[in-house]
Order: structure tokens, then sequence, then C-alpha cells
């Protein structure tokens, strides 16, 4: 990848296919080869080439619709004695930067302290993203020196061009900030990290801090969404999954179904974002539906210790965060219980080929998958369904490492009734990268669906509904998203392919991005 470009100030400035050395020049410096453009992919269109200084070298750089191309200009050297009088040319291997990366591009000047506009033109600056790590972006810049500013605005006109034509790039952005997530700090991690890289790339912004839990969802159920391309969630992964949701079911307002019995959504037309890096990757959501009821939209949910951890820990919010998280977490394994539940599952490979014969005509239209559900019966500790596969720092491979972000399946995890030593030595190897499932107790599926009944006495007279504040005793609490919600009755998990966009960049929780 290019380096960040410390050049000398250039005083090339060649027209598009270079300059002519003047008549009558005398011998002075090695003549310069200027080289052929290296082959361009057919689909490519060249739009300018010329003369410019990278990193102190000058390169021969061409422009075309989709990719900038260079390679460093060799002074022609007479050869070595013994291969005659032949002429050697020395090519250094080409580099490249295809557009798509780029966020902006810029002139470059260098201008003293007090001045806003003029001064002395260095060349132009492009301002892109590359690939850190598998789930990592970082921007960084590539400065083209050239002292020509005719040369240079026309290259600068030609890459803006290009830039605005392509049609996954936002320019408008409904920013919401939970100013409680990350210690507190999301407010300034945005105004000083976010903000300054979408003024860069020209992006309009309408940032919401949000005062309340729930603002987001009420918000994004009223606002005037048509003026936006998409929506920018800093905050944390509860954040996250309370802007999809908002922005699922206000799709689903939009498209007149009722939601309070959502059975085939329709997907969002705005993506959801962190830190828009030019790329968008479709992500799979799952609805949560209890007696037919639909309860809201989620990535995963957890029944059984992950459940009642977080019950726990949200009567104690007076703590700190981490103390109140550890509290919990110990409280809850002190007095370790089962739940005796009734599970009911459609693997993912019966749906998909009863989705086959349905679109080849084998079955008819009224007929369902019913005989395919499996059921387990039984006591058991944990129970996770995943959509994504949930890393974090704590848990480096992930809650769910087989998943991916878009492949139209969840993975069922549960634990059975084992003892507690047993039990914590499953949930330790969540914090390394061996085998968390490796346990005898320990069984997972790929599924479609999940039905979930609790049987033991936790009561489930009123089938009421609770996402946050003080819990009913007849209801048992669920995980979802690291938000609460406590039913009394069965809860229907069921994930639908690819429901929401999502621009690159890193969300802790959804960072497999292949």
């Amino acid at each position: 990848m290019p380096r960040l470009a410390r050049g000398r100030v250039s005083a090339l400035a060649w027209g598009p296919e270079g300059g002519k050395q003047p008549a009558g020049a005398e011998a002075g410096p090695p003549r310069v080869l200027l080289p052929s453009a290296s082959p361009v992919p057919r689909a490519e269109r060249i739009l300018q080439r010329g003369i410019f200084e990278i990193d102190g070298r000058s390169c021969d750089v061409v422009l075309s619709d989709s990719a900038l191309r260079w390679r460093p200009i060799e002074p022609e050297r007479p050869a070595a004695p013994a291969a005659g009088n032949s002429k050697c040319v020395s090519l250094s291997k080409e580099e490249f930067i295809e557009l798509k990366d780029l966020f902006s591009v810029k002139l470059k000047w260098r201008r003293s302290a007090k001045q806003q506009k003029g001064g002395t033109l260095l060349g132009i600056t492009l301002f892109a993203c590359m690939k850190k790590e598998q789930n990592k972006i970082k921007d960084y810049t590539l400065t083209l020196n050239n002292s020509s500013e005719d040369h240079c605005s026309s290259w600068v006109r030609d890459l803006k061009k290009i830039l605005t034509e392509f049609s996954n790039r936002p320019k408008s952005l409904k920013v919401l900030i939970n100013p409680q997530s990350h210690k507190k700090e999301a407010t300034h991690i945005y105004y000083e990290r976010v903000e300054p890289l979408l003024k860069l790339a020209g992006i309009k912004t309408d940032v919401t801090i949000t005062e309340y839990d729930g603002h987001a969802v009420s918000l994004l159920k009223e606002c005037e969404l048509q003026e936006f391309d998409g929506v920018i969630c800093v905050g944390g992964d509860g954040s996250a999954s309370e802007v999809a949701h908002g922005l699922l079911l206000r799709a689903q307002m939009d498209a007149g179904i009722d939601t309070n019995y959502i059975l085939t959504p329709v997907r969002t037309p705005l993506p959801l974002g962190i830190i828009p890096a030019g790329h968008m990757q479709p992500v799979d959501v799952c609805t949560f539906s209890s007696t037919g009821k639909f309860l809201r939209f989620g990535f995963s949910a957890v029944f059984g210790f992950g459940g009642r951890t977080l019950a726990l820990a949200e009567k104690h919010r007076w703590m700190p965060s981490n103390q109140r998280k550890d509290f919990a977490m110990i409280k809850t394994l002190a007095s370790l219980k089962p739940e005796d539940c009734e599970i009911s599952f459609l693997p993912v490979k019966a749906f998909q080929d009863f989705q086959e014969a349905s679109r080849n005509e084998q079955i008819t239209a009224e007929s369902d998958c019913t005989d395919q559900w499996q059921k387990i019966h039984g006591h058991f500790l944990n129970i996770s369904i995943m959509a994504i596969p949930c890393c974090y720092s704590m848990t480096p491979a992930g809650l769910a490492p087989n998943t991916r972000l878009n492949t139209g399946s969840m993975v069922l995890t549960i634990a059975r009734n084992t003892s507690r030593p047993e039990f914590v030595k499953h949930l330790k190897r969540h914090a390394s990268l061996k085998n968390q499932f490796n346990f005898p107790f320990v069984e997972t599926y790929t599924v479609a669906e999940v039905k979930l009944q609790p049987r033991n006495n936790c009561g489930y007279d009123t089938g009421d509904v609770e996402f946050h504040g003080t819990s009913s005793e007849n209801n048992c609490p669920w995980n979802v998203d690291g938000h609460l919600m406590e039913v009394a009755s069965e809860v229907h998990i069921k994930v639908h392919p690819q429901l929401i966009k999502l621009y690159g960049g890193r969300l802790r929780g959804m960072n497999d991005y292949k």
C-alpha cells in the first residue's frame, strides 16, 4: 500500500503525455525514460496522465475511472562493459489505489499562520481508507506533488467527479450519539474523531444526543428519514441494537405493516453505520415474538445464566458499569440453577430444502415445514441464539465464531445442567482461543428458527413483555443485544437474511465482514 508522502515540492508540470527536452539542450543530467503506462483493464477508461513527485521520486501517474496508478521514472543508465553498448533501463514496480477507497481529495497549499486562502501550491492530497486488519479500517493520505495549479486543478476536478458518481457514497447522514456509552466518552469520540472525517468527505450531518433508553427508537419512528442516506450510531452494542430496531420498525410502518404482528419484515432502505468507509455490508436480523405478537428486532439473545446476570445487573445500575457486571456474574454463579425448558428449532438445512422445493413447485403453497422441526426437553444452564459472531475484547473468538453476518442462519448453543466448576470452565474458555464448545454438556446447532418455552415455575400468567425497568416476578429474563427483555411465555426467534445494510467499519460484536 502507498506510504504517507512527504516529498519535496516538485517543479514538474508536464502535460498529460509528458514533456520534451528543450531544443538544443546540452548533455546534463541523465535522460529520463517515461515508462509506458502499465496495462489497464479494458473496463477502465483513462482520464489523465501526468508527472507527479511521490515520496521524493518523480512518477508517471495514470488516472482511470476506477484506479490511480503510478510508477517511478528511472533514469537511463549505461550498461556494464561486458554487456556491450546496449542500454539498461530499470523499471520499478507499479503501485495503485482503487478510487472506491478514496473519501476526499484536496489541493495542498503551504500557507502562513495568518493566511486563509492562497499560498504556495504543493500538489494534491488524497484521503483514503485502507484495511489495517481483518476487521479494522484506517485512514491515510497520499500526496501527489506538483506546483502547476492548472495541472493539479484539472486532476482534482476529475477525481471529485468520480467520487460523486459512486452511488453508495452517502451525502447526508443522521447521527445518533449515546452520551453514556464508552465510559461517557461517546460524544467526545464523535466530535474529535468522526466528525472531522465526515466534514473532510463533504458529508452533511444532523446530530442528536439521546437522552433516555428508547429515545433513538422514538426519534426514528417520527424523523423525516427521506432526507438522509444513512444513519450513524455512536455508542455500544446496546445503542447499535436499539438503532437497528428503530430503523427496521420504521421500515415496517412505512410499508403499512402492523407492527404488532410482523411475520415477513421488509428491509430498511437506509444503511446503519459507525464510521462510513465507502462500502456496505448486508446483515441478517432476527425477529422476536411471543404468542404471535411481535416484540423487537435484534441480532443475538441469551436465556438462562446470561439473562439472569443482566437482570441482576440492571437492578444495581447505581454501581459503576464494570463493578455491577462483575457483581452480577459472581452473584448469579453463586446461585446457579438450571432452567427447565422445551426448545424447538428448525435446522437451517431443512429450511433451505423447503425453500428450494417451494421454488421448484414440488410442494403446494399451503405446505409448511412443521414436520422438520426438532425438539429438546431438559434442564439447561444457558441458551444462546446468535446471528452474528459476537466478538468482544473478553471473547476474542466470539460467542458464535462459526457464524457470519449474512449467512441466513443462527447458531443455537445450549449448555445442559452440569456442576458449577465445569460450567465456569466453559465460561473461561470464551476468554481464550480454545474451543469453548468442547464439553460433553455443550451442544450447537445451525438453525433458521427457534422457539423456547420455559417450563419451570417462574410464572406465565400474563404474557406481559418488558424491555427495561422494574421486572415482574411472572417474567423470565432475556439478554437481547445487551437489553433486558422479560417475557412470561414462549419466545419465537426467526432470522431474516440481509434485512439491513451496515457501513464498513468496526462494530463490536459484528466484526467479521467476510
